[in-house]
Parts: structure tokens; sequence; C-alpha cells
């Protein structure tokens, strides 16, 4: 009665106490077939003390028992085993946790020390380990954060039942496969991988540990040049085929410098850098080749070279302003060259239309008189006479025109009549209330007068 556990530090193989615990031993079975224990972590190591797993949150405060799955909360927890007594006496010793109310889960944990009798009668001991105590070793010597976590993510990849006594339980479901990682265990965790060193700097030479930490600040000063706009991008290289010169003579020319260089290769471009106002020479150039190896060649005979009384120096360009100038040109190219596209298509779409028998026949149309043109005519002109005709009593009386030819006018002529019949309308009113209220001052103008001779006589 045996299981094997592979840990992602090596493996081991356990001993179970099947007669003297047997409920503990039938609740650790079950859980490894199910699988329960695969990708659990070891959330907590104690040198000289134990190695503790068995939670799927790793936070110390989960995992439940073999009768969760089929009873449910009330099957949560089970009732420990003290008898006969059993002593944490050796290391090896493995034991289920005691969740703080007598009762035991899934967590247990590996004791990495001896003689540790305090743990006597708080935990159930179920079984021993017999093979990988280099693994036990390795658990003991990890690195721990003042909460006992270990730096590393150390977890349980499989668990394999060697020898079951137990049947299954029924309505046990036993999947197929072990459970797959998901993106926090892979992603989103603050723990070292396995392949990822405690020390960086560990097997390497200080020339190594130089060029690691110099191509870092190189990085990291890359980033802020981009992040303040004097960099186009922080991956952006300098030109293999770009040589620098510096210390010339102030008098040394452009073409002086094209010719002496000219003879390892062809120069697209030469030019002395010089002051925007003096125009004075800043004695230092930037030579650009057609290709690397003549630029390589120059870099290797030109160095220390006397060149008008002075002693040039001569390196590799690590001036990126001549891509970003390369990249903007190309920018500019293509806003040209999608402009120049975009103009040819409209003038096809110009031509086909043209060339269509629909356009001809609008074109054809266009010679004849605007529309308004002929509304006016229309419109100023008296309606034509209509002809008396006389019907015979027996000829049959012409059809009647259901339709009126321009239904768009008769509409206008309506709302043209209706506002002239509202515009009367209210004339009229207005009229009437004019004439009213002019009465209505002459009433009052009366009784003002009679009132004023009455007062007289009185007195």
């Amino acid at each position: 009665m045996a299981v094997l556990i592979e840990t992602t530090l090596g493996d081991l193989v356990v001993d179970l106490f099947v007669k003297e615990r047997p409920k503990s031993c039938l609740n650790f079975l079950k859980l490894c077939k199910m699988k329960y224990y695969n990708l659990c972590q070891f959330h907590s190591i104690e040198e000289n003390y134990i190695a503790q797993t068995g939670d799927p949150t790793a936070t110390g405060k989960g995992g439940e028992s073999v009768y969760y799955s089929i009873y449910g909360e009330q099957g949560k927890y089970i009732e420990p085993e003290d008898l006969p007594k059993m002593r944490h006496t050796r290391k090896g010793i493995v034991s289920f946790v005691n969740n703080g109310e007598n009762m035991l889960g899934s967590q247990f944990f590996v004791t990495l020390g001896e003689e540790l009798d305090y743990l006597d009668d708080k935990h159930t001991i179920f079984g021993q380990v017999t093979e990988g105590l280099d693994t036990l070793e390795k658990l003991n010597e990890q690195l721990t954060n003042s909460d006992h976590r270990p730096f590393k993510d150390i977890r349980i990849s499989h668990t394999i039942v060697l020898d079951d006594p137990f049947d299954d339980l029924p309505r046990l479901r036993i999947p197929s496969r072990s459970p797959s990682p998901t993106y926090e265990m892979l992603v989103k965790t603050d723990q070292l991988a396995l392949d990822e060193k405690e020390d960086e700097n560990e097997g390497k030479s200080q020339e190594e540990i130089e060029e690691e930490t110099r191509l870092r600040e190189m990085a990291e000063q890359a980033q802020i040049l981009e992040m303040v706009g004097d960099l186009r991008d922080a991956d952006d290289v300098p030109p293999e085929n770009v040589l620098f010169v510096c210390k010339l003579n102030p008098v040394t020319t452009d073409e002086d410098l094209e010719i002496i260089f000219s003879r390892f290769g062809k120069i697209n471009n030469c030019d002395i850098i010089r002051d925007r106002r003096t125009n004075d020479s800043l004695q230092y150039a930037f030579i650009e080749f057609d290709n690397a190896q003549s630029c390589e060649r120059a870099y290797f005979k030109m160095d220390n070279v006397l060149i008008d009384d002075r002693r040039i120096h001569v390196d590799f360009s690590q001036s990126v302003s001549g891509n970003y100038k390369r990249y903007r040109d190309e920018r500019r190219a293509a806003k040209e060259k999608a402009l120049q596209e975009k103009q040819r298509s409209l003038n096809n779409k110009v031509k086909r239309e043209r060339s269509s028998p629909t356009r001809r026949i609008k074109r054809e149309r266009s010679d004849s008189p605007p529309r308004r043109q002929i509304k006016r005519e229309a419109q100023n002109s008296p309606p034509p006479m209509r002809k008396e005709v006389k019907r015979e009593r027996d000829a049959s009386p012409p059809p009647r025109r259901r339709h009126s030819p321009s239904p768009k006018r008769d509409r206008k002529d309506d709302r043209r009549e209706r506002r002239d019949d509202d515009r009367r309308r209210h004339d009229d009113r207005s009229r009437r209330d004019r004439s009213r209220d002019r009465d209505r001052h002459h009433r009052d103008h009366d009784d003002h007068r009679r009132r004023r001779s009455n007062e007289r006589r009185r007195r």
C-alpha cells in the first residue's frame, strides 16, 4: 500500500499505515485517485520542521476530504484517528493537518526533522516516506519569506497509486486525465519558476556580468529616449554601413574626405557636421558606404591616419538619426504613392462615367433649358382655352382624367389658395375688431362728456 508523489523537485514514495489508520489512508488514496493533489503547491516550508501541501488554494485554509465530492458540505471533513498512538520521531513522517477544530481535510505535511514530539496528539500520522530522502533535503534547503512561503514555485506534478486495498466509493468520479494548469499558475505568480535561478549572476564571470549590466542600462536609456520623443523606437539600432570620423582639421572639406575614403568602396553620403550659424566645421563627420563590408575595411585601415596634419579617429556610428530620416522619407513616399493611386482611381472612374451611355443621355438632357425656367414660363403664360366640342346625344363621353398632369404644382396652388384665404380671413377679423374698438371708444367718450355736464349742473 504505497503512493508515488512526483514533485517538481523530485519523487517521493510514501508507505501508508493502512491497518493503524484505515480511514485516513482511504481518504488519502481516493484523493490521489481523483488527481486532487495534482498541481497543489508546497505553500509552507520550515527548515528542519515540516513541508506542508494539499491545499488547492495554496493559502493553508482550503482543502476538503474525498467525501465532499459525494455528500457535499456535510462530508467536507473527517474525524481524526488517535489510536494506536504514533509519534513524529523520524524524518519523512506524513500526517494530515488538523484544521483547528479537530477535523481533517486534504492538507498534509512531511516532517523534515527528527524528534518533533510537539506535533504528537495534534495531527494524524498515516504514512512514512521510504524513498526520496534527497527530495526532502532539497525541500529543507529552500529559501522562504517571513511567512514560510518558498520563493520557488514547488508543486506536486502527479500522484500515482501503487497499491489500493480499498474499494472505490459509490458515486466517486475519477477523471481520465490530470487538470491543466491555469493562467494564474503560469503567469500571475510572484514566485520563481523552477528554471529560474535565485541569483542571476550565479556561474557567470565578471566580464559577463559587466556586459549584461551595460546592455541593461542601454535598454533603459533607449526606453527613456523613446518616452521623451528623441527616439522613434527603443529597439532602433544604428546602421552598419555608416562610419563616424572625429578629430578632423577644420579646413578639411566634404569633397576631400569623400575622395580619401572612396578607395574602400562606393560612398552614398559624406557629411561634415557644421555650426548652423557660422557654418564652421565641428571637426567630425559621418560617411555612409554602399555596404557594410566597405565600412568595415575603412574602419580597420583609417583609424589614427594623418589627414591635413591631424590624426583622425574612426569608429562605427551609433547615431540613429539617419534611420529616422529614412523612415520619414519612406513614409512621405508611401503617402505620395497612395495619393497618386487615389487620383488614378478617380480619373479612371471619371473616364468610365463619361464613356457610359447614361452619361451621354444626361449630357443630351443638359442641352435643354432648365426645369425652373420651364416652370416659370408655364406659370406666366395664360392658361390655354378649351375648345368647345359639341357632343351628340348618342356619343359616349370622353374618359375622365384620373390624375393631375402635375401633382406637385397642384399642391403648390392649393397651399397658395389656403394661405390667401387665411390672410383674407385675418384681415376681415382685424377690420371688425378695429370698428368694434372705435365704437367702444366713442361710447366711452360720450359717457365721459355726459358725466361732466351733469356735474356742472349740480354745481
